[in-house]
């Protein structure tokens, strides 16, 4: 039987950077280990920032999609082992 996963949705459209990245930052801080942020955005910069922030964190980047204007980033909380 699996878990159920803890889904979350950031709405960052019409925000520059870095605020888009310093919102992800905020809500993946009180996000659950294993839950999943959905974050839309239209800084076209958030393509690359976002998934070098999971990179430098540890968490995971599941996706990256650009449609027009609109950009979609889905990534996986991935919270530090206690003692590590």
């Amino acid at each position: 039987m699996s878990t159920p996963v803890d889904l979350a949705q950031l709405d960052t459209r019409g925000l520059l950077c870095p605020l888009p990245v310093i919102r992800t930052q905020d809500r993946v801080r009180i996000l659950p280990d294993g839950a999943e942020l959905t974050i839309t955005a239209t800084d076209p910069g958030v393509l690359q920032d976002i998934p070098s922030w999971c990179r430098v964190h540890g968490h995971q980047l599941l996706s990256a999609e650009r449609e027009g204007r609109l950009c979609t980033l889905r990534l996986r909380v991935v919270k530090p082992v206690a003692g590590t």
